[in-house]
């Protein structure tokens, strides 16, 4: 994948702050692990359908809770280490505004500051805020490796590249705070290519609910701005609990080169990023879990700083091969991976 450049002036905004709040959406152990996984907050009960109070057939309308607007956004599309998190938020159709923008001040999280966004996050997941009694949230981590591996699959598989990946993890999250019982009734999402494209393979999956797809929708629609803010602070966390596994005196941590030891925002447009790919990358297996393999910095790398070169046999088509095709007589030439587990056996054993 071609990698996205920054400015300086987005490069600080992009760098996690150091005391970064640490949100329940950070799976340590899962992070750790190169694996994805989601997590969704509870159900403020404000929004959660309501009980019924006798034994009569409730109408449609009865059984639905407060009708709900969801936002749905993304930080950590373009760099090269860390996770790529997609966020969902969502509250009553008519607090959006009037509590998100105009309370809290909610925005674009790529124009707020690092200790803006990561306040925003701590008074979301405190019990005695109105953010917290009115709205709910979830996010979905798809990790480096995945992403990587998901990318590299060999020319036999269907490809399966991130704008699908970022499509199938924004269906797995509306369809999650549905299960939830939340009656969502309007969706915004800041698009992934074509906006008339996208709302339309969005509307094919949800054909009831309003969905308006736009770009820059984290600027325009105060959920978004909030869905954007959960997002990056999850990465941010994340991205901080990666570099900690590898800091200096903790097993397996990199040797500290003054003035060199944070990887930055992660971007390969940031010099920290790139100086730190180069001073730990290992010749055969690269970098771990944090790096995505699929980028050109990571490639163009391993290629030109003396990786080692690894090739795999060429798997042929078994289609048609019959199971006496893999024994073979005496006296003929075997290839050089015929004796891996022993002597060949002729069809003369059996």
């Amino acid at each position: 994948m071609e990698d996205s450049q920054m400015d300086e002036a987005n490069v600080a905004l992009e760098t996690p702050a150091s005391d970064v709040f640490v949100p329940p959406s950070v799976h340590k152990p899962a992070t750790l692990a190169g694996e994805s996984y989601t997590h969704f907050s509870p159900v403020p009960p404000a929004l959660q359908p309501p009980q019924a109070t006798d034994c009569s057939s409730p109408t449609p309308d009865q059984t639905l809770g407060t009708p709900c607007v969801l936002g749905v956004d993304e930080a950590g599309r373009g760099p090269v280490l860390g996770p790529m998190v997609y966020g969902v938020f969502y509250l009553p159709i008519d607090q959006s505004d009037p509590l998100l923008k105009q309370t809290h001040h909610f925005d674009d999280s790529k124009v707020l500051t690092p200790a803006v966004r990561s306040s925003l996050m701590q008074s979301l997941c405190t019990p005695s805020t109105d953010l917290f009694s009115t709205c709910g949230w979830a996010i979905s981590s798809l990790s480096a490796r995945d992403i990587g591996a998901n990318m590299l699959r060999p020319s036999s598989s269907a490809p399966y590249n991130l704008n699908a990946q970022a499509f199938d993890a924004t269906v797995s999250l509306i369809r999650g705070v549905l299960a939830r019982g939340v009656n969502v009734r309007d969706v915004y999402v800041d698009t992934v290519g074509p906006p008339d494209t996208y709302r339309a393979k969005l509307a094919r999956v949800f054909p009831t609910l309003r969905i308006t797809v736009a770009k820059k929708a984290d600027s325009l629609y105060p959920c978004v701005s909030a869905a954007s803010v959960c997002a990056k602070v999850t990465r941010d966390a994340a991205l901080e609990a990666l570099y900690e596994a590898r800091e200096p005196g903790t097993e397996g941590g990199d040797e500290e080169i003054e003035g060199e030891a944070s990887w930055g925002s992660g971007y390969p447009s940031d010099g920290r990023c790139v100086a730190w790919l180069r001073r730990n990358m290992h010749p055969v297996f690269g970098w771990g879990p944090e790096c995505r393999f699929s980028w050109g910095t990571a490639k163009d790398m391993l290629e030109a700083k003396g990786g080692v070169k690894v090739e795999w046999p060429v798997d042929e088509d078994d289609e048609n091969t019959r199971l006496t095709d893999y024994f073979q007589g005496a006296g003929k030439d075997t290839d050089e991976l015929g004796t891996w587990f022993g002597t060949p056996a002729g069809l003369e054993a059996f």
